[in-house]
């Protein structure tokens, strides 16, 4: 019997006039999963009440900011995707949470083109039947993804109050997510190109901090840009560690990066348009270059430190996860050329 759901308590933002399904969208956390589509059929159904009881039913109601509202979420379906005995590396667990170190290839969730084979397969199996169900069906809640090529660390939630926990964690920009990327040159504050570029600025140490709002590439739907408008706000700061190749002229470094947000494709984005893009990386980046630069397969991208507050405990949690073979094997060679 699955447990009782646990409400939702939102307060509307900057939404004084705004639709109550966009308005609603916007203040709850992203890491729930809960898409704008999914809400509208939510408040069809009367699952959004105001703070005094009173349901609201129309997603075209328009609404006044700091209204309170409250989603009391219907039971959980069935997981729709099937349970697969696929090894993992379990970083961390315990009865509210999993943290997997995700090796490259592995896809989040099932899509199309990915329906099986996934970490969200994975851990069905994994898990059993402790699962939340806040997006609507029965699965480990993945309050933030990592990109297929794209190794490291990740959280999952394995019941509704810590998934619900985690994502407020991540909305409130609490949540530790330190990357180690490789990158073509390397960020210098002396590049004239970088002073002169919009949204970018250094701060002490040496930190390169990137704002750009993110959504999708205006030409390619696949692919996301930085935007003058629209889209979504994002910072991302980076910080050179090694430098490779010629003294003042190197071919790539190893840098970094740390997310005050967590958008779609958003280091490579934001590090492409700083025009700094990552090796490997042949959808925002390009392929070739000397030696180690060329050979690469995927975007050198590596998802070392994750850091959170326990959601049921509140215990300070923080766990590393050493670069995989690929990615030690490329700073090997890189450092070869360099001596």
């Amino acid at each position: 019997m699955n447990p009782p759901r646990l409400p939702i308590r939102v307060t509307l933002g900057s939404a004084t006039g705004q639709r109550l399904d966009k308005a609603l969208a916007a203040a709850v956390p992203e890491g729930l999963g809960l898409s704008r589509s999914r809400l509208q059929g939510l408040i069809e159904q009367g699952a959004v009440a105001r703070a005094d009881g009173a349901v609201v039913t129309d997603p075209r109601l328009r609404m006044e900011q700091g209204a309170e509202l409250v989603l009391t979420l219907p039971p959980a379906l069935p997981a729709t995707a099937a349970a697969e005995p696929i090894p993992l590396v379990v970083v961390h667990e315990d009865a509210d949470l999993i943290v997997i170190d995700k090796p490259v290839g592995l896809v989040v969730h099932p899509a199309p083109g990915a329906r099986e084979g996934t970490l969200v397969n994975a851990l069905l199996h994994h898990c059993g039947a402790s699962l939340s169900g806040v997006g609507g069906a029965l699965r480990p809640g993945i309050v933030h993804r990592i990109d297929k090529d794209t190794s490291g660390l990740l959280v999952a939630a394995k019941n509704d109050a810590a998934h619900q926990a985690l994502a407020a964690q991540f909305a409130a920009h609490r949540l530790e997510r330190r990357y180690l990327a490789v990158v073509r040159g390397a960020p210098d504050p002396a590049d004239p190109r970088l002073a002169g570029l919009a949204g970018v600025s250094w701060e002490p140490g040496g930190v390169l901090r990137i704002e750009g709002r993110i959504g999708r590439h205006p030409g390619d739907r696949k692919r996301m840009a930085v935007l003058n408008s629209g889209g979504k706000p994002a910072v991302t700061r980076a910080r050179v560690l090694e430098r490779f190749g010629p003294r003042g002229a190197p071919v790539a470094s190893l840098v970094e990066c740390w997310l005050e947000t967590g958008r779609t494709h958003q280091i490579r984005v934001h590090l492409t348009f700083a025009g700094h893009p990552l090796v490997g990386d042949g959808v925002y980046g390009r392929r070739g270059g000397p030696g180690p630069l060329a050979a690469f397969p995927r975007q050198a991208l590596h998802a070392a430190t994750l850091g959170f507050r326990h959601p049921r405990s509140g215990e300070a949690m923080r766990f590393e996860a050493p670069p995989p073979e690929d990615f030690a094997g490329l700073l090997a060679e890189l450092r070869e050329i360099s001596s």
